[in-house]
């Protein structure tokens, strides 16, 4: 009877129950154990094939098995005899056995895939003597290669024969069955027998064929092949065990020996581990990872060492009479007892197949230890809170990572409810990437243990499964904690390299990192990450918004270039200013003037401002709101290239606004901004930083006035000696434009806002409107003088733009509102502008007499008007009297003299006139009359002429007589013209201008003009033309 093992383990090794002990059965008959075990007592050994189990007797007679342990085949291997040991290797079977014909053992080799068609049999491939010497000797052992290459035989003398190249004999074709390579003695050891023999295989490492020697007081090895084989075999261990107690390991790597004092694993190099387990046993073998111990049979007793032994009697009814045999099966890699169980009827064998251990009894019975399940063994090692035993069977057993991270997390919640936090936070960490990170970020929140916490998050960051929240948890316990030295290592570390092109990834949440280090006063680390990492945004508002530090800010952006500088001026320009006005405004100077990289060298003021006016310009404000519609192109310049600035340190002065000590990390010079060695980079449109300069006019003149002299060579200094400036090819030039007239009209009106008593500005103001070549905006600059009450500069810009009325009218405004002088300024102003504009007279000569005083002021001024308007026909004599009558300040007798002479010359004109009408309606009546006298048929017409009006000569017929008083000899007339060749010319002249004025009088838009300019003269030549005759229109109607 098998009885099952205790849970108690000798000191060495742990002891389980982790296989179930079943009976095996007949297939055909449950009551009893397979037919082929009932006489195991005439078995003589057994082995697991790759056909199935091989069963030999003492008759000699071999008995292949099925799985249910049926015989699939049996033959007789050895004549007479018995058979004593086999080995099999890829279906090749050799066998060791007794003849009656032969003293020595014989050899035989089978092919088990190949049978005999006769008897059933597989077929024999050699048959040998096995012969040392003239004595004959006992095999005690033999061992057979994988690659059937290596076959060797230990006798009972301590000799040790090897087979070479037996694969190739085998395979070599020849039909002889002796053929048989000749076997080498390779050890001898006339007082130590051999009791066990062992291939250790090939491997990358090992790439050589070992041989395994175990004798009852050594372990040797012999070296079988490859360079320096064929030496005699040297001791690994000085320790050997009995018959059949060495069996090599599932790798067949290493050799096991079972001695009673202990389990002992030999190398090529020298005895390994070792295991205690005391106590005789009788033999061993390897069973997948397993190595299974039989003890030889003993008397049981209650006071024995091995627990199972004493649980056996125990449980026993009555005293034990018969010997037991114990069975144990120890896992070594993981160092525990996997079974121990003993059999009352001793054991014969012990097989290993199909990955199941099959116990022989003597008596015939057939035990299988089936293990149980993983999970139920692990369930097991649970219940006794064996986890570190329970992570190295899995290991060992390749379980997926989900479950060995699952036994972590367990290992871990029992050490935690043991309050060990350090221990089971290692075990925790390593369940990182199965276990969500909350589970354990709970736990230790819970507990207050940050040291700990903080071991957990920096390994979730090391293996990148930290999120944001992962990184602002670590960062606020290095804070909290005041660890600068971790917190200066954590954000230290390097990106990893990406392998597959993609941007290198950061083992923490950048943007989190910056956020927490700020909100903990930690700005020299946030300043680190954000320089390091290029977060040009970040780290100016590090510097500007917490530090404030503008000088390292300027600095900073000085050496970011162009472009980045242009971003984060737009946002940052006004705060910097209002800290450093004369540094700030020179960087924003050279941005937008210099086409070359920026370097710190030019952060140079230039020269002393004045004092601010506090003037808020509402042009200004209009030019603000609308500077983010100004782009600037990407440069390409012809200039020469700038080498950029030396790199700059990390400032110059920092205040101590850290809440620690301790000094931060330093800044790495990979990280700080650089720039590229570039022939030319982008200009940012100075609209821009307009809004910036609001509180500090005076550096925002310098910065326009720099910038209109750097950039496009303009400025209001004649004086000064041409500038070079730098030219970029590819600008676009209506942009540039636009920001030229952004850059004057704003300028401008600075001018005017800070114009005071001194007229320094305003003066400044006028010599900008007086240039005609700088493109500032009039209607903008008519606005702010307006605004400003500037009035040489409404003047001017009037003048410019050739509104002398409107000159004269503000001068008129300013005159009735009490200014002094403004009379005389309409004087003036008629006397330059009133030549070729007639219209300003009428205009002036009201202004004149509108009021007693001005009249009396300008009596003078007055008369020569009324001359200019006469000599000028400006106004027509009616006019004039209605403009001095409108009111009660002009007198008759101012005008009489100048009214006599109009009213005589109008006299004479209408005199004239009378005349012309009469001789016109004398000559109308005159053609009139001749007209009907020709249209008359009834009168008849007498031609007098005598000559002929083309030749002269005297006329004869055939002639030719016009109404029109010219005859002709008809030979004169061409083709017989029916019209008068004298009155042709001008008859065509009229009918072409009838024709033009016929085509005229249907453009209405052309008369409508010449109305509009000429008034009743035009209106009086569209009558002379027939335009308007009321026939003309009863035509058109038709």
């Amino acid at each position: 009877m098998a009885a099952s093992g205790a849970n108690v383990a000798a000191p060495a090794l742990r002891q389980f129950t982790f296989f179930d002990v079943i009976q095996v059965k007949d297939i055909h008959d449950l009551g009893s154990s397979p037919d082929v075990f009932k006489k195991a007592p005439e078995i003589s050994t057994i082995i697991s094939s790759s056909a199935g189990p091989l069963v030999a007797d003492i008759h000699g007679s071999v008995f292949l098995l099925s799985r249910d342990f049926e015989v699939v085949k049996s033959w007789l291997a050895h004549t007479g005899g018995r058979v004593t040991h086999m080995a099999e290797r890829k279906g090749i079977l050799v066998t060791l056995g007794e003849e009656d014909a032969a003293r020595h053992p014989f050899l035989k080799v089978w092919d088990l895939e190949k049978t005999e068609k006769k008897t059933g049999a597989p077929v024999l491939l050699r048959s040998a003597k096995v012969q040392s010497g003239n004595r004959p000797h006992p095999v005690s052992t033999i061992a057979l290669s994988a690659a059937l290459s290596y076959l060797a035989i230990g006798l009972g003398d301590g000799t040790v024969l090897l087979y070479r190249h037996l694969d190739q004999s085998i395979f070599s074709g020849s039909t002889s069955l002796t053929a048989l390579p000749k076997p080498r003695v390779i050890h001898e050891s006339p007082t130590e027998p051999v009791t066990g023999l062992g291939f250790k295989e090939p491997s990358e490492e090992y790439p050589n064929v070992h041989l395994f020697i175990v004798t009852t007081n050594r372990v040797l090895c012999y070296q079988a092949s490859g360079k320096g084989s064929g030496a005699a075999p040297t001791v690994v261990h000085e320790v050997g065990c009995g018959l059949g107690c060495a069996t090599m390991d599932m790798n067949a790597e290493d050799i096991v020996v079972a001695k009673d004092e202990a389990i002992y694993v030999c190398s090529t190099d020298g005895r390994g581990a070792s295991y205690a387990y005391e106590g005789p046993k009788a033999m061993a073998i390897a069973h997948l990872n397993y190595v299974v111990v039989v003890s030889p049979p003993f008397a049981p007793s209650g006071s024995a060492a091995s627990q199972t032994i004493r649980n056996f009697v125990a449980r026993s009814p009555v005293p034990v009479s018969t010997d037991i045999t114990k069975v144990t099966v120890f896992d070594l890699d993981n160092k525990f007892a996997a079974y121990s169980g003993t059999f009352t009827d001793g054991v014969r064998e012990v097989i290993s197949v199909w990955k199941r251990l099959y116990v022989l009894s003597n008596d015939g019975k057939l035990f299988c230890l089936e293990e149980k399940p993983t999970a139920t063994q692990l369930d097991m090692l649970y219940q006794r809170s064996l986890y570190p035993t329970a992570l190295s069977l899995a290991k060992s057993q390749n379980l997926d990572e989900s479950i060995v991270a699952d036994i972590y997390r367990q290992y871990g919640d029992h050490l935690y409810s043991k309050a060990d936090y350090d221990n089971a936070m290692q075990q925790f960490v390593k369940t990182i990437g199965h276990v969500q990170p909350s589970y354990v970020i709970r736990k230790f929140l819970d507990a207050q243990r940050i040291h700990n916490l903080v071991t957990y998050l920096q390994e979730l960051h090391a293996v990148g499964l930290a999120n944001s929240d992962h990184t602002t948890l670590l960062l606020n316990t290095y804070t909290k904690l005041k660890d600068v030295t971790r917190l200066d290592s954590f954000i230290k570390r390097e990106a990893k390299r990406a392998t597959d092109g993609e941007k290198d990834e950061l083992p923490f949440d950048l943007d989190t990192a910056i956020r927490v280090c700020r909100q903990a006063g930690y700005f020299e680390h946030a300043s680190y990450l954000a320089k390091k990492y290029e977060r040009h945004e970040d780290y100016l508002r590090i510097q500007i918004e917490d530090a404030g530090n503008y000088k390292d800010a300027l600095m900073y952006l000085r050496r970011l270039g162009a472009e980045a500088a242009e971003a984060n001026l737009a946002r940052y320009g006004r705060a910097m200013l209002d800290s450093l006005p004369e540094e700030t405004t020179q960087l924003l100077i050279d941005l937008c003037t210099s086409l070359a990289p920026l370097s710190i060298e030019d952060d140079q003021p230039v020269a002393p401002t004045r004092q601010s006016s506090s003037v808020g310009p509402s042009y200004l404000s209009y030019l603000a709101i609308n500077r983010g519609t100004a782009t600037a192109p990407t440069a390409s310049s012809d200039s020469a290239t700038v080498r950029p600035g030396d790199a700059i340190s990390r400032r110059d002065s920092m205040p101590d606004i850290s809440r620690t000590s301790t000094p931060p990390p330093s800044t790495p010079t990979t990280g700080a901004p650089t720039k590229a060695r570039v022939t030319s980079v982008k200009r940012p449109s100075p609209r821009l930083y307009f809004a910036h300069f609001i509180d500090h006019m005076d550096h925002f003149v310098r910065f326009l006035e720099t910038v209109a002299l750097r950039r496009w060579g303009q400025t209001l200094d004649t004086t000064e000696a041409e500038l070079s400036v730098e030219t970029d090819a590819s600008a676009d030039e209506n942009a540039e434009k636009r920001d030229q007239v952004a850059v004057w009209n704003t300028l401008l009106e600075l001018y005017l806002s800070q114009a005071g008593p001194d007229g320094g500005a305003g003066e400044k103001a006028l010599r900008l409107l007086e240039r005609a070549d700088l493109p500032y905006d009039p209607t903008h600059a008519l606005i702010l003088c307006s605004t400003r009450a500037y009035t040489p500069g409404l003047v001017l810009l009037w003048e410019r733009a050739g509104a002398h009325e409107d000159v004269l009218r503000f001068w008129m405004a300013r005159d009735a509102a009490g200014a002094p002088g403004a009379s005389t300024e309409v004087v003036r102003c008629l006397a330059a502008y009133g030549e070729g504009r007639p219209q300003l007279y009428p205009l002036v000569l009201r202004f004149l007499t509108s009021s007693p005083e001005l009249l009396a002021r300008h009596r003078e001024d007055v008369a020569r008007v009324l001359e200019h308007i006469d000599a000028e026909r400006i106004m027509p004599p009616l006019a004039v009297v209605q403009v001095l009558s409108r009111n009660g300040v002009t007198s008759v007798g101012l005008v009489k003299e100048w009214l006599m002479t109009r009213i005589r010359q109008a006299q004479s004109e209408v005199q004239t006139d009378q005349q012309l009408i009469n001789s016109y309606r004398a000559e109308t009546q005159t053609k009139l009359k001749q007209v009907e006298e020709l249209a008359d048929p009834d009168k008849p017409r007498v031609f007098h002429v005598t000559q002929c009006s083309a030749c002269g000569g005297q006329l004869d017929l055939p002639s030719v007589h016009f109404m029109c008083n010219h005859s002709y000899h008809q030979r004169c007339l061409v083709d017989h013209d029916t019209e008068c060749p004298n009155c042709a010319r001008s008859h065509g002249i009229i009918r072409e201008i009838r024709r033009n004025n016929e085509r005229l009088a249907d453009q209405h838009e052309l008369f409508l003009s010449e109305v509009r300019e000429g008034g009743f003269t035009a209106l009086a030549g569209g009558f002379s033309r027939g335009a308007l005759n009321m026939s003309r229109l009863e035509d058109v109607s038709v």
